[in-house]
Formats: C-alpha cells, sequence, structure tokens
C-alpha cells in the first residue's frame, strides 16, 4: 500500500500547508508530555498513559503532515506518510505502537508498568527526532 492509496479512498486529503495550525499540535502536545511526565505509572493508569503517549506521537506526525499538506483521517496512513519521506525505521515503530494501541483501546488488552515504561521512552525518542528533524526549523 502507498500514501496515494489512502488519498484515493479519502483517508487523507491533500490541503494546503498550515503553519498555525502545526504549530498548534505542536504546543498542544509539548503541554501534553509535560502532564504525562507528572502522573505516576502503575497498574491502574499503565493503559491511560500509553494510548496518551501514542496520541502525543500521533499529534506530533499530524503537525509535521499539516506542514506538508496533508489531512490524515487514519492512524495507519501515517506509516506509509512516513515510508515516503524515506524514515522507513520510523513508520515501522510507528506501526507496531498504533497496533499496541488498537489493541488496547478496541480490544482490551492489558499491558503491563515494564511494556509502558518501554513503549514511552520509545515514544519520548521518536517526538524528539521528528520534531528535530521536520518541526523545530519551522517553529523560527
Amino acid at each position: 500500500m502507498k500514501l496515494s492509496d489512502f488519498i484515493y479512498r479519502g483517508l487523507v486529503k491533500k490541503t494546503s500547508k498550515d503553519l498555525q495550525l502545526a504549530k498548534s499540535l505542536y504546543y498542544s502536545t509539548e503541554s501534553d508530555l509535560k502532564f504525562l511526565s507528572t502522573l505516576s505509572l502503575n497498574k491502574g493508569s499503565a493503559r491511560t498513559i500509553m494510548t496518551s503517549y501514542y496520541d502525543a506521537l500521533r499529534s506530533i506526525l499530524e503537525a509535521i503532515s499539516t506542514l506538508d499538506g496533508y489531512k490524515m483521517y487514519s492512524h495507519e496512513a501515517f506509516t506509509f506518510y512516513l515510508k515516503e519521506k524515506n524514515e522507513e525505521v520510523i513508520a515501522e515503530k510507528f506501526d507496531r505502537l498504533r497496533k499496541i494501541r488498537n489493541s488496547i483501546v478496541y480490544y482490551g488488552k492489558s499491558i503491563s508498568i515494564d511494556e509502558v515504561e518501554e513503549h514511552t521512552r520509545e515514544i519520548i525518542k521518536l517526538i524528539k527526532q521528528l520534531k528535530q528533524k521536520y518541526i523545530e526549523q519551522e517553529m523560527k
């Protein structure tokens, strides 16, 4: 599958670059990450913390795609969007995290504290890489 398949199916729309929306998404994500860092990770919070960190990653990807003039209506489309930007490794990591999130949200799968710790470290690292490469120069 390719990003163009998602465009054809109406799951991605080509739009004009929207710097203001990208900034809003960027700053919202920064605020969310700051809040998430204050939460206590325990058995009861693990599921919510995991999905919230995933949402922060998805939000950064939304900001980047907005800068490229795309509106995404499918989380899966971000995988192919990243591949088109020659970010194969990040695309595969995102897709794996997307599937973990979906299993939690849609199928009631539980997740351990250790898994959440591992995944959130990875998400924070991915967000940092993506911000440095695609967003921070645009925010100046």
